[in-house]
């Protein structure tokens, strides 16, 4: 339970600072008043209003979940973590904090977003609510790994979403067309392929993590 430690380490640093929480309420709230003023009168369909809110999701995502190494590099206490942690421990912790801002983040989004969109209304909601679990585990553990990689590069700013939109792409189309489907309100066998895409996704990643997450960390 190492990785607990470093967690809670991150989180109260975070409710100390509270600059990635910031970040993504400003952001969020911008993000979806942008889109509102764009739309103005005009009316949308049910299927765009679910593609849109996994964009705002991603480009929400994107403004704040770098922290994660980010910060370390930042305070100088990168040196520190490697001598007294071992590469999993590390990975355990970060994964857990970004897993918990992720969901924090992507539940706020979605009470504002259905409270302002009318058209945003689920009739498949387990099957929304698989997808969502799924897709918040997915963007915290590709988030997390990316954060990583761009810790030490001089443009962590660019090189962030640069990075994120090849990995994250396949994640978020998947989760359009399922969301697309509980909108319209399918079976859930009819999105068994979706399901069984984001499970596959968020498996890979995990595996992917944890097996280069050592290199990565040392370089």
């Amino acid at each position: 339970m190492k990785f607990y430690w470093l967690f809670r380490k991150d989180l109260q640093s975070e409710l100390r600072t509270r600059y990635a929480i910031n970040a993504l309420g400003m952001f969020i709230v911008v993000t979806i008043s942008v889109i509102l003023f764009s739309i103005g009168q005009e009316k949308i369909t049910q299927n765009l209003s679910g593609g849109l809110f996994w964009v705002v999701v991603f480009f929400s995502a994107m403004s704040g979940l770098s922290r994660a190494f980010v910060s370390e590099e930042e305070r100088g206490t990168v040196l520190t973590l490697q001598l007294m942690s071992d590469p999993n421990t590390v990975l355990g912790g970060k994964l857990l904090f970004n897993i918990v801002l992720v969901f924090s983040m992507n539940i706020f989004i979605a009470l504002l977003y259905s409270a302002l969109f009318d058209v945003f209304v689920i009739k498949n909601l387990p099957m929304f609510l698989l997808a969502f679990v799924l897709g918040n585990l997915g963007i915290g553990i590709s988030s997390t790994l990316i954060a990583a990689i761009i810790a030490k590069a001089n443009t962590k700013g660019t090189l962030y979403p640069v990075l994120s939109f090849p990995i994250l792409l396949p994640l978020f189309l998947t989760l359009i067309e399922i969301t697309k489907k509980a909108m319209e309100g399918v079976p859930f066998d009819e999105g068994f392929i979706e399901i069984a895409t984001l499970v596959s996704y968020d498996v890979v990643m995990v595996a992917a993590g944890f097996m280069l997450f050592d290199l990565v960390w040392k370089e």
